[in-house]
């Protein structure tokens, strides 16, 4: 039996292990029921853009059309660098999408994945962003009004840390565990000064320091990870299969390689997995 539809990427429940659902169109496989066995997915050549649906040859920012590529707010630059937020400005390209995405509450965070590194996320987010990142470790460090608050934080901390997952490293193996609260007391330290002078330029309810917050340990479904790191393609192969050992960040570990979903957003392919769909 095969099972057909359009990829998103993976949606996870915090448990131990975390649990995944594989997104075929409004199917959730269980796909941590398929660990263990031999999976198959055939791409078909179509991709549809998650933004509009239409038809593309080519998919840009993991799953869009060029068009909406060009036009979302979504896939602008200051999505990957928030510290170059221009919604003040009035230049945001989807004003009421940045209200709801933007200016919420985010959480500046310091996450052990292939080591530490700081991050930034929207607080309904937590913890699937850093289930996502593939971190064994996380804690959440301040909690601000916007994502713009949120960059300026990252960009002072990554001055002590990186603002980087190396994913291969990651998928090589468990991080050694790091005591996140010293890191996180270091840091602040540090970088008091800077802090302070970000704090002292907003109103006392756009920023806090999470001192209370304790660090949380994520376990990932992996059998046996991969002595060296295969990233495997759909647009260079049509057919990915191979043995399940486990599921990682948004990453399929196969015996064959490593598969990353989210990458694939909108690709359509036909999954099986023997014995099981």
């Amino acid at each position: 039996m095969m099972n057909s539809g359009h990829l998103r990427k993976m949606v996870t429940s915090l448990e131990s292990p975390v649990q995944y659902s594989l997104p075929l169109d409004d199917e959730l496989i269980q796909i941590n029921e398929c660990i263990g066995e031999k999976i198959s997915l055939h791409y078909t050549g179509e991709i549809h853009c998650i933004g509009c649906g239409r038809k593309t040859a080519k998919s840009y920012n993991q799953g869009y059309c060029y068009p909406c590529f060009q036009k979302l707010a979504c896939c602008d630059m200051c999505i990957m660098k928030p510290e170059t937020c221009h919604y003040d400005k009035g230049t945001c390209r989807e004003p009421d999408w940045a209200l709801q995405n933007c200016m919420q509450g985010h959480i500046v965070y310091l996450a052990n994945s292939s080591g530490v590194k700081v991050g930034i996320t929207r607080e309904t987010q937590i913890p699937a962003r850093w289930i996502d990142q593939g971190a064994s470790q996380a804690l959440p460090v301040f909690r601000v009004s916007s994502r713009l608050l949120s960059g300026k934080l990252e960009m002072v901390i990554k001055q002590q840390v990186s603002d980087r997952t190396d994913w291969r490293k990651m998928l090589r193996g468990k991080p050694e565990i790091v005591d996140l609260v010293t890191v996180r007391d270091e840091i602040t330290q540090v970088a008091y000064s800077e802090i302070d002078y970000i704090i002292n330029s907003h109103e006392k309810s756009d920023v806090s320091l999470l001192t209370a917050e304790i660090p949380v340990e994520i376990n990932f479904p992996v059998k046996n990870y991969p002595e060296k790191v295969k990233s495997l393609n759909f647009d260079k192969t049509t057919e990915i299969e191979g043995l399940l050992m486990g599921i990682k960040g948004q990453y399929l570990i196969l015996d064959t390689g490593v598969l990353n979903i989210r990458k694939f957003a909108g690709y359509r392919i036909r999954f099986s997995c023997e014995n099981k769909y």
